[in-house]
């Protein structure tokens, strides 16, 4: 019984986000999900990567936490439109919440649409949303060890993100084991170690990025 109630949920879950996904290619916007633990860096890495693609696109955010606005505030200060979703417990966003953040969003207005997931490293790989691209953030002081304890997130990620590369010589994290370990469970993954605290690689990320947008646009 309690199998076909998880499978109910995640079916209708699924219907809803192919409804939001067929929004979201009418109105030709790009939507990312953002996934992490917390403090891996999502917000630092949304905004980043806003600030570098700001002249070409114009960019909104669906900010998911438990509780709270910080991060939503941020990035309307950062001159984004942004939607706060307060999940109220919840560990993860589902296609549901981001149907009703999709209301009060101008999507006309919008061409590329970030959407900063709950930091979990286990509920969020689960839900569909929608979107077009799904991005994992790792940070280095989190160790290389996540990809066996946490297999989904990393099967379910196109690219995977090694945020705070700048602590590399103070943490013990093996960069060469984890990205074999990643290839292990999803061969086909990018790799983009960075840092938004010094900038480095990110360059390379929004590169890359830039080119999944306009390709789908086109």
């Amino acid at each position: 019984m309690d199998i076909k109630v998880v499978r109910d949920i995640l079916g209708a879950n699924d219907q809803l986000a192919l409804k939001n996904r067929r929004l979201l290619d009418n109105k030709k916007v790009f939507a990312i999900n953002i996934m992490s633990s917390p403090g891996s860096g999502k917000t630092s890495l949304i905004l980043k990567t806003a600030e570098k693609l700001k002249e070409k696109f114009k960019i909104g955010v669906i900010e998911g936490d438990i509780a709270s606005s910080v991060d939503a505030e941020k990035m309307s200060q950062a001159g984004l439109r942004v939607v706060q979703i307060n999940t109220g417990g919840e560990c993860h966003l589902d296609a549901n919440m981001v149907s009703l953040a999709l209301d009060n969003l101008e999507l006309d207005d919008i061409e590329v649409l970030f959407v900063e997931n709950v930091g979990n490293l286990v509920c969020p790989a689960e839900f569909k949303l929608g979107e077009h691209l799904r991005v994992m953030i790792l940070s280095a002081p989190e160790g290389e060890d996540k990809p066996f304890k946490y297999p989904l997130m990393f099967t379910e990620s196109e690219a995977v993100i090694i945020n705070k590369i700048d602590l590399l010589p103070y943490v013990k994290f093996d960069l060469e084991r984890f990205e074999q370990a990643v290839k292990g469970i999803n061969p086909g993954v990018r790799f983009f170690p960075l840092s938004c605290y010094t900038g480095e690689g990110l360059e390379e990320w929004v590169l890359w990025l830039s080119s999944k947008i306009e390709r789908a646009r086109a």
